[in-house]
C-alpha cells in the first residue's frame, strides 16, 4: 500500500467575516493522482493556497505534514524548496520572455555571476522533452497557445524537483485535444513517481486519471472516495458536491411571463489573445418578458465571456451570431449601442468594473444614464440628488446619504448601488453576473426580492451564478453551459442540482 506523502489536518482559514475552511483534512498517497472537487467557492483553491505557502503559516489553523515532517511554509519559495509546486488556473508566465527564461525565472542557472544561456537552453530543452513540447526554448511565450503555455508551466515545476504537483483547474482554458494531452502527461508523470493533486470540475477527467477524489462543500471535507475500490459514478460525486438545505433562502415568486424579449442565435466568440480558441461555441438562448433565466456553468465554461461579448462586445474577438430584440435583429457592437437597445450588464467584479469606489453613491447611480439628467448639456445636480436619494430609500441602501463614498459601503449595499444604476437606466433586459457574490444571507434575500420586482415589471432577467441553489431558488428556466456550449435548457419544474450538474460537466449538447 502506498505511503502517505501529504497529511493536512484540521485546516481552518478565516477571512474577515467569512470562514473559508473549517477543519478540512486531506491525506494524499505517494505516487497517486488525487482529485479535489466541489462547487465554485467551496474552498478548494483556498486549501491549495494554504498548502503551497500563498497563505503563510500563522494565517490559518491546523497542521501540514509533508513526507512525515511538520511544515510551516513562510512563502511559496519555502514550499517549493520542499518539493510542492502549484500551477494556478491563471498562468504565471511572462509573455515577453522566452520559454527557457520563464522556466528558470527566479531560479536562474548562473556562472560567475552571469546567466549561463547555453546551459539554460539545454536544460530547458530537456524539460520540454519530458512534457512533450517540441518548441525551441528561445520561443517567446506570447507565440504559444494556452495549451502549450500550460506545458511550459509544468516544465517549470519539473525544474524545481517537484515531488507534489498541484494543478488548479488545469484544463479550464484548454480545447479537447490539449486537455487530453495534459491528462496523458499527468499519468505519464505519475509513472515517473510524481504525486499530483488536481482540482477539477470535470467529472469525466477525474474518472479518467484520479486514484482518489476528495469532495469539499462549503469549506468542509465531505468525504474521500477511492476511484478504484469503490463503484463511483458521476452521480455519486455530484451528490456530494451539491447537497445542501435550500429552505427559506429565497422569496416566493409567481412569474408572469410574456412574449420573447431577447434572443441570441449561433453566438460564437474567440479568445482575445489566442484567437484560434473558441470560448463560446454556437450558443443559442432567449429570455421572455417577465422571465428570470439562469446560466449555470463551472469555472471556465464561458458564462461571463458570453455575457460580456453580447454587451457591447467587451470581451473576445471574431464574434459572430445575431442578437434579436422583440424579434428584430439589433447591433450591440459597443456598450453605448447595447444600452441604447435596452440591454444592461451588471459585472461580476463590481469593485473594479461596476463601481467607482472613490466616488459617492449619487454619481455612481447616475453614471449609466447621465443624458436623462442633462439640461443644456450639463448634469442637473439637484435632479441627480433626488433620483439617487429615491433609490437609496427604495433599495434600502444603508448609508447616511447619497454623498457617502461607495467604497465604504458593505458588499451588499455596493451591489444595491450597482442595481440602482441599471434600474435608473431602465433597460428591458438586465444581465446579472454573480449578483450576490461576497454578500451576506440577509442582503442576498433583498437582492432576490429586487430581481423578482424587476421581472414583475416585465423586464427580462438573465442571472449568471456559480451557486446552483441560487439559480434553483430564483429562476424560471436555466441554461447549462459547458466548455463554451449550451448543453441544456431546463425548465424550473425539471431542474435539480444533480440534473444541472450532469449537463455542466459535459461539453456535447444533449436532448432533455
Amino acid at each position: 500500500m502506498p505511503s502517505t506523502i501529504l497529511d493536512m489536518r484540521a485546516i481552518t482559514k478565516t477571512f474577515p467575516g467569512v470562514k473559508a475552511l473549517q477543519d478540512v483534512s486531506l491525506e494524499v498517497k505517494r505516487g497517486q493522482v488525487h482529485a479535489i472537487c466541489g462547487e465554485n467557492g467551496a474552498g478548494k483553491s483556498t486549501l491549495m493556497k494554504v498548502l503551497s505557502g500563498v497563505y503563510t503559516a500563522g494565517t490559518f489553523d491546523g497542521e501540514i505534514w509533508f513526507e512525515d515532517k511538520l511544515c510551516q511554509f513562510k512563502d511559496i519559495k519555502s514550499s517549493e524548496a520542499a518539493g510542492i509546486v502549484i500551477i494556478h488556473q491563471e498562468l504565471a508566465l511572462s509573455p515577453f520572455l522566452s520559454i527557457a527564461e520563464n522556466i528558470f525565472l527566479g531560479n536562474e542557472l548562473a556562472k560567475n555571476g552571469f546567466v549561463d544561456w547555453n546551459k539554460t537552453n539545454l536544460e530547458a530543452a530537456k524539460l520540454l522533452a519530458r512534457v512533450g513540447l517540441n518548441d525551441h526554448p528561445g520561443t517567446k511565450v506570447s507565440e504559444l497557445g494556452v495549451g502549450k503555455q500550460q506545458l511550459v508551466e509544468i516544465a517549470k515545476a519539473l525544474s524545481k524537483q517537484v515531488k507534489l504537483l498541484i494543478l488548479d483547474e488545469p484544463t479550464a482554458a484548454l480545447n479537447d485535444n490539449d486537455s487530453e494531452n495534459l491528462l496523458n502527461l499527468i499519468k505519464h508523470l505519475q509513472g515517473q513517481g510524481i504525486t499530483s493533486i488536481m482540482i477539477s470540475h470535470k467529472l469525466n477527467e477525474i474518472k479518467a486519471v484520479a486514484d482518489k477524489v476528495t469532495i469539499i462543500r462549503d469549506g468542509q471535507t465531505i468525504e474521500t472516495l477511492d476511484m478504484h475500490a469503490d463503484d463511483i459514478s458521476e452521480e455519486r460525486i455530484i451528490k456530494g458536491m451539491v447537497g445542501r438545505d435550500l429552505n427559506s433562502r429565497y422569496p416566493d415568486h409567481t412569474p408572469t411571463i410574456g412574449e420573447e424579449l431577447l434572443r441570441i442565435e449561433d453566438w460564437t466568440v474567440h479568445h482575445p489573445v489566442d484567437q484560434s480558441r473558441q470560448v463560446v461555441k454556437s450558443a443559442n438562448l432567449k429570455v421572455n418578458a417577465g422571465e428570470i433565466v439562469g446560466i449555470a456553468g463551472l469555472m471556465g465554461a464561458g458564462r461571463t465571456e458570453l455575457a460580456m461579448s453580447v454587451f457591447g462586445r467587451t470581451y473576445g474577438t471574431n464574434i459572430s451570431g445575431t442578437v434579436y430584440k422583440n424579434g428584430v435583429p439589433i447591433e450591440t457592437k459597443t456598450v453605448a449601442a447595447a444600452i441604447k437597445h435596452g440591454i444592461a450588464y451588471a459585472t461580476e467584479d463590481r469593485k473594479h468594473y461596476g463601481l467607482n469606489l472613490l466616488d459617492n453613491i449619487r454619481r455612481n447611480i447616475s453614471g449609466a444614464a447621465l443624458e436623462k439628467l442633462a439640461r443644456w448639456g450639463w448634469v442637473d445636480k439637484n435632479r441627480e440628488h433626488v433620483v439617487a436619494e429615491g433609490f437609496r430609500k427604495s433599495m434600502n441602501i444603508k448609508a447616511p446619504g447619497v454623498g457617502s463614498i461607495t467604497g465604504k459601503l458593505s458588499g451588499g449595499n455596493q451591489q444595491k448601488v450597482v442595481l440602482s444604476k441599471w434600474m435608473f437606466a431602465n433597460p428591458d433586459v438586465l444581465i446579472l453576473d454573480e449578483p450576490t457574490r461576497g454578500i451576506d444571507v440577509g442582503a442576498k434575500y433583498e437582492i432576490y426580492s429586487i430581481i423578482n420586482q424587476l421581472a414583475d415589471q416585465g423586464k427580462g432577467i438573465i442571472v449568471i451564478s456559480s451557486e446552483l441553489p441560487e439559480l434553483l431558488g430564483i429562476c424560471d428556466r436555466i441554461y447549462t453551459l459547458a466548455e463554451g456550449r449550451i448543453t441544456a435548457d431546463v425548465p424550473r419544474a425539471q431542474a435539480t442540482a444533480e440534473y444541472l450538474m450532469r449537463f455542466m460537466t459535459q461539453a456535447k449538447e444533449q436532448d432533455i
